[in-house]
């Protein structure tokens, strides 16, 4: 695997039109929440997207692009996997196609890929629909010759996914829900904690990658800042061309702003200013809602 350095992304585009779906599942159907599965035609970019990356879709010739991450692929059917929580207006409609509908436009692979290596010991928090992503990256860790820690959450049982898959690449696989429904009744930094505590079982880790809802993300950080442990998060900044060229998807880092489109969606967590990123996911929710309502979905 190429350091990110390495790995221009505009080196690795493809844009296809018209492609089809062809394996649909919903995985979740629980109260307003619901989670679907799509396998999709898409045989370029299913040849170069590496973990880590994503693709920007267009649901229909009108309308706006979404980011997803690419959660698995199959090069012999040229077919890519995206998993997909139906939250706001693009989100739903996607949900809404079936088997033999067409996908007007997917754009990818983007972003940088996750720098694979052997690290020794990691340990990999997801969060709800987060978990979509962390399946590649689990492969992908234990293929270098990792020692990987999983820790899922999810707010019930019934939204918590990818188990058994997650299960079959990870040496260790701990589960929270917020309910206590399922595994351990709370959260993942709760199990992060205690895998961090200093005691004769556990293993300092090298790295740890979060990826889930942005609370979740900025208390992991806290967490390992004060073990001074090297942490990735996947950021989910709202995106509008995604190519960096609109900035929307702009992040503080450090002392630099930069674009999660093009310059991530990794960083290092103890870097992220996490309150702007928090204000600036906000900006749309009230139209957001608005289109939903008038489109009924």
């Amino acid at each position: 695997m190429m350091a990110k350095e390495e790995t221009p992304f505009f080196y690795t585009w493809s844009y296809i039109y018209n492609m089809k779906i062809l394996n649909k599942q919903v995985m979740v159907q629980e109260s307003n929440t619901r989670i679907t599965r799509l396998e999709i035609e898409a045989p370029l970019i299913a040849s170069k997207v590496r973990p880590g990356q994503f693709i920007v879709i267009m649901v229909k010739e009108v309308g706006e692009r979404i980011p997803l991450t690419v959660v698995d692929k199959n090069e012999t059917t040229g077919s890519i996997v995206l998993i997909v929580q139906e939250l706001g207006f693009t989100t739903k409609l996607l949900g809404s196609m079936e088997v033999g509908d067409s996908i007007y436009a997917i754009a990818g692979p983007m972003g940088h890929a996750t720098e694979l290596k052997d690290y020794g010991d990691v340990i990999l928090i997801g969060g709800g629909v987060g978990i979509a992503e962390l399946y590649p990256l689990a492969k992908g860790m234990k293929e270098a010759g990792n020692n990987v820690t999983t820790i899922l959450g999810a707010r019930t049982k019934e939204l918590l996914i990818l188990e058994d898959e997650l299960k079959a690449v990870s040496d260790k696989l701990y589960l929270t829900t917020d309910d206590g429904t399922y595994g351990k009744k709370g959260y993942v930094t709760d199990i992060l904690k205690e895998l961090l505590m200093p005691n004769a079982e556990n293993q300092k880790p090298n790295l740890i990658y979060a990826v889930g809802p942005i609370p979740m993300m900025k208390l992991v950080s806290d967490i390992t800042k004060e073990y001074k442990l090297k942490t990735i998060v996947s950021l989910n900044a709202l995106m509008v061309d995604a190519t960096g060229m609109c900035g929307g998807c702009r992040v503080k880092i450090g002392d630099e702003v930069k674009f999660s489109c093009v310059d991530g969606p990794e960083f290092d967590a103890h870097l992220v200013d996490w309150e702007e990123l928090v204000k600036r996911t906000k900006a749309y929710v009230e139209k957001e809602n608005h289109i939903c309502r008038l489109n009924r979905l």
